[in-house]
C-alpha cells in the first residue's frame, strides 16, 4: 500500500490518540490539551478559507515561539494552503523581498513584529493582514483572536493534498544577498519528523520547551515530531536564561535546542546564579547545532548543569537534520569529545563529502573536501530560483544537495566541518550573508574598500567582521559604521567588528582574496569555522 505522505497525519494522530493530553502550553501559561488545541487549529483553517485562501496560496507568518505559531502553521497546511515562516529578526526590506517573492495572499503578525511589516505594506501583494493583539499594532489589522472566534471549531473540508505539494517555504540567507526561498513539500517535513523522533529519542512523555525559534526550518521539525509523538509544546516567545530554568523546573521539561550562544548565555546565567534549579524531576537532553560547540561548553552542561548534550548539524535545505554524533555506540568508544563533531548521517539518509570531481574523499579525518546530501527530508527547489537550484544539485555530483561546507570524513563515517565554501557567515545559530553586508557597506561615502568574513568569537561562534578602506581624508570611526549597517540590515547582521586597513589583498582581476584575510585570524585555530 503506498499513502501519500503529509503534516497533517501529525495532529490527526495526536487527537486521535492524545486528545486529553496537554499538547501546548502558551508563554502565559494557559494550557491546550490536543483536542483544545485543533479547535483552535480547525478555526484558523476556517477563518483562512473565508478569507479566500486556496489549495497553494501561500499564507506568512511573522512570530515568535507562541501557541498560535503553531495553530497557524497546522491549519495552513490543513486546507492544502503553502505556509511562510519568517525570521522576526529582519527588517522592512527583508519582509518586501521575501513577501514579495512568495505572493503571500495573506500576512499574520505578532504585536511587537508587525510594524516592520506595516512599514511595506504598500508595497507588497499581500491582500489581507492579521495582528495577535491587533490593538496595539499601527494600521489596519484584524485581530487575531476575533478572526478566529466567530469560526466553525469543526474540521474543515479538506482539499486533496499531495505529498509533493509544498508544505511550507523556508526563506535562508542566499550568498547574493536575497533571501532564497526553500520549498519543502509534505513528504520532506513528513519524513524528516520521523528521522527526528528517531534520534532525538523524542517520546510521548516529553516536554519539549521552545527555546530555538519556530521559523526556523519549522523549529528544525520540532513542530511535527514532538506533535505526532504526543508530546507537550512549551512556549517561550524569545529565549532568556532566566525564563528557560523557570520554565525547565515549572513544567519538568526533558527536552530542548538551541544553537551554541544560547548554550554559553545559560552557562553565564548559571555562573551567576549557582543555587538556580536546572532540572524538573526528569534528565535534559538538548540538541545543538549552527557552529560546533566547544569541548568546555559541552563539559559545563553535561557536568555543572546536568543536560546531556546533541550535536546535529544541516541546512534549511535539508530539513535540516543529516547528521548527529549521538551515538552512544561510539561515544563509548571514543569519548566525549566526539560530540563536538557534525557527526554520523542519520537515518535513510546519505552523507558524502567529496572532492571537485565528485569522488569520495579518503575516510582519514584529514582530507577535506564538500559535503553533499541525499535524502527524502531534502528540500525540492529554491522558490523562483531555477538556476541556483540546478546548481545546488548538480555543481561535483549530480543528484546531491551541495552544502558548500568542507568537511573530513573519519572512518566512522564522522564528518567534521573545517571551513565554507559560500560566503555565509554563521554567528549565534543565524546564517548572515556576507555579501550583503559588503554591499550596504559600499552604501557608505567615506568607504572605499570592504570585506566580510567570519572571525573566531568565544560567544558567537563566529563574528561578523568587516575589513575596511577609508576613502583618503574621509573620518569614519566603527560605531559610525555600525549604525550605518544597523539602520539597514537585521542586528545581527551587523559587524561586530570593523577593522580599518591600507589596502585589500586582491588578484589581477581586482578580486579580493578573502581567504588571506582569513588566515590572519584563523592561523591559530585548527578549522576555519567557529566553535562556541
Amino acid at each position: 500500500m503506498q499513502v501519500d505522505m503529509t503534516t497533517l497525519d501529525f495532529l490527526d494522530r495526536a487527537t486521535d490518540v492524545y486528545a486529553d493530553v496537554t499538547g501546548v502550553i502558551a508563554h502565559d501559561g494557559t494550557e491546550y490539551t490536543y483536542v483544545e488545541f485543533a479547535d483552535r487549529v480547525n478555526r484558523v483553517s476556517n477563518a483562512l478559507l473565508d478569507s479566500g485562501i486556496e489549495r497553494g496560496d501561500r499564507v506568512a507568518l511573522l512570530s515568535p515561539n507562541t501557541h498560535y505559531f503553531l495553530e497557524t502553521l497546522y491549519g495552513t497546511n490543513q486546507v492544502g494552503a503553502t505556509f511562510v515562516p519568517m525570521n522576526y529578526l529582519l527588517v522592512p526590506e527583508d519582509f518586501e523581498y521575501i513577501l514579495g517573492d512568495c505572493e503571500a495572499k495573506i500576512v499574520i503578525a505578532d504585536y511587537e513584529y508587525a510594524a516592520n511589516v506595516e512599514a511595506v505594506r504598500d508595497a507588497i501583494p499581500t491582500e489581507r493582514f492579521v495582528g495577535y493583539r491587533a490593538e496595539e499594532i499601527e494600521g489596519e489589522w484584524t485581530g487575531y483572536e476575533e478572526w478566529i472566534a466567530g469560526q466553525s471549531s469543526d474540521p474543515p473540508e479538506r482539499p486533496e493534498i499531495r505529498e509533493d505539494d509544498d508544505a511550507a517555504i523556508n526563506y535562508t540567507s542566499g550568498t547574493t544577498g536575497d533571501p532564497k526561498g526553500v520549498c519543502r513539500t509534505h513528504r520532506t517535513e513528513h519524513w524528516h519528523a520521523l528521522v527526528l523522533n528517531q534520534h532525538m529519542e523524542i517520546r510521548d512523555d516529553d516536554t519539549y520547551l521552545w527555546t530555538l525559534p519556530m521559523f526556523h526550518c519549522n523549529g528544525w521539525g520540532h513542530t511535527y515530531a514532538i506533535t505526532g509523538t504526543g508530546g507537550t509544546h512549551v512556549c517561550q516567545r524569545t529565549f532568556d536564561p532566566e525564563g528557560t530554568f523557570r520554565r525547565v523546573r515549572d513544567h519538568d521539561v526533558s527536552f530542548m535546542c538551541g544553537a551554541p550562544t544560547v548554550l554559553n548565555r545559560l552557562i553565564a546565567y548559571h555562573e551567576e546564579h549557582p543555587d538556580v534549579g536546572t532540572t524538573g524531576g526528569r534528565d535534559v537532553r538538548l540538541a545543538t547545532a549552527g557552529s560546533a560547540p566547544a569541548t568546555s561548553t559541552i563539559e559545563t552542561i553535561e557536568d555543572e548543569i546536568g543536560w546531556r548534550i546533541i550535536h546535529i548539524y544541516g541546512l534549511t535545505e535539508t530539513a535540516p537534520i543529516v547528521t548527529t554524533s549521538n551515538s552512544p555506540r561510539r561515544l563509548a568508544e571514543r569519548g566525549r569529545d566526539l560530540k563536538v563533531n557534525q557527526g554520523s548521517e542519520t537515518l535513510c539518509t546519505d552523507v558524502r563529502v567529496v572532492d571537485e570531481d565528485g569522488a569520495d574523499v579518503p575516510r582519514d579525518d584529514a582530507t577535506i573536501g564538500e559535503i553533499v546530501v541525499r535524502g527524502n527530508q531534502v528540500m525540492d527547489r529554491y522558490l523562483n530560483k531555477p538556476e541556483e537550484t540546478e546548481e545546488a544539485f548538480n555543481a561535483r555530483l549530480p543528484g546531491y544537495f551541495h552544502t558548500g561546507d568542507l568537511a573530513t570524513i573519519d572512518a566512522d563515517g564522522m564528518v567534521s566541518i573545517q571551513d565554507r565554501k559560500k560566503d555565509i557567515i554563521i554567528s549565534g545559530g543565524e546564517n548572515v550573508s556576507s555579501i550583503e553586508v559588503e554591499d550596504v557597506l559600499y552604501d557608505h561615502p567615506d568607504v572605499a574598500k570592504a570585506a566580510v568574513i567570519p572571525t573566531p568569537s568565544e560567544e558567537w561562534g563566529e563574528a561578523v567582521t568587516a575589513v575596511v578602506v577609508r576613502k583618503p581624508a574621509a573620518d569614519l570611526a566603527e560605531e559610525d559604521l555600525r549604525e550605518f549597517v544597523g539602520g539597514r540590515l537585521a542586528r545581527y547582521k551587523v559587524p561586530k567588528r570593523v577593522e580599518f586597513v591600507d589596502d585589500l589583498p586582491e588578484t589581477a582581476t581586482g578580486k579580493v582574496q578573502k581567504y588571506q584575510l582569513r588566515e590572519d585570524y584563523w592561523e591559530s585555530e585548527e578549522r576555519r569555522v567557529g566553535t562556541e
